[in-house]
């Protein structure tokens, strides 16, 4: 072998392994996260995002970050523990036609459920991150039917108070700019199950917001019962801290600790005009 081979082929080598651990890196920085109360690595790759919280319980959970919104499936309740997306004015302004069809999620690995689960269940295929919300983009859109993105809900909470707060936020992602939108279910220690698939039926279903509203960072916290709902808005509110207590959840761990701990302990009805 000539020396000029000789000196090519380690060279060659270098560059063929180095671009392995380029690929390798970048691979691993944007693929799915799923295993056992893995909020390091969620914060490690979702870290610019304020809505991403973490949790403070183990949990089993796989996150997937999908076009309009990220979700923490778990695998055992076949719901998520949580759904976090933010929305934006514009977003809030979008035009895209409603998608018809619940899928399973291709992401998911092991169980999804099939929208037939719900079937004769007596509850709603009730979305965390609304339809509504995803009206800017045709795959968010469409992601939003995905049964990860589903829980079992009563159906005149979903098609009433729920769906108020959901409209309502339209209105302050408008005014504000932009709203981050955390949710998801509260399940007991024994809960309902439906379908073939076991999906289990929720006590309950939070949602928890932070806005920056006339030069502040704002929060506020709703908790409704998994029945029919029909009272003003104001009358479920909850703090962050108290959701907190209640789903073993860390909410905008982003925030400055200062901050965090004064808008969680706290809601305005006044801030959110309720």
């Amino acid at each position: 072998m000539s020396n000029h081979r000789k000196i090519l082929v380690p060279l060659l080598c270098i560059i063929l392994i180095s671009g392995l651990i380029v690929l390798l890196s970048f691979v691993l920085k944007h693929k799915n996260i799923d295993g056992r109360n893995n909020t390091t690595s969620v914060q490690v790759a979702l870290s610019d995002s304020l809505e991403i919280p973490v949790f403070t319980v183990s949990r089993p959970e796989q996150v997937i970050a999908h076009t309009g919104f990220t979700v923490s499936y778990n695998p055992e309740w076949r719901i998520p523990n949580w759904v976090a997306y933010e929305l934006t004015k514009k977003e809030s302004y979008g035009q895209v036609e409603r998608y018809q069809h619940f899928e399973v999620d291709p992401e998911v690995k092991g169980v999804c459920p099939e929208y037939w689960d719900y079937n004769g269940s007596g509850y709603d295929r009730g979305h965390m991150a609304p339809a509504g919300d995803m009206k800017w983009d045709a795959n968010a859109m469409r992601e939003s039917f995905y049964m990860s993105n589903i829980c079992p809900q009563n159906h005149n909470l979903n098609g009433g108070v729920w769906k108020t707060l959901e409209q309502q936020i339209w209105t302050w992602a408008r005014q504000h700019e932009n709203v981050y939108v955390v949710c998801g279910p509260i399940v007991s220690d024994n809960p309902q199950t439906i379908g073939k698939h076991r999906v289990v039926v929720p006590d309950a279903v939070f949602k928890v917001l932070l806005c920056h509203i006339n030069g502040q960072w704002e929060a506020i916290g709703f908790y409704f019962d998994n029945v029919a709902g029909t009272r003003p808005l104001s009358t479920y509110c909850k703090t962050i801290d108290q959701i907190e207590k209640m789903t073993g959840i860390d909410f905008f761990p982003s925030l400055e600790d200062d901050i965090e701990n004064k808008i969680e302990a706290r809601y305005s009805l006044q801030a959110w005009n309720l």
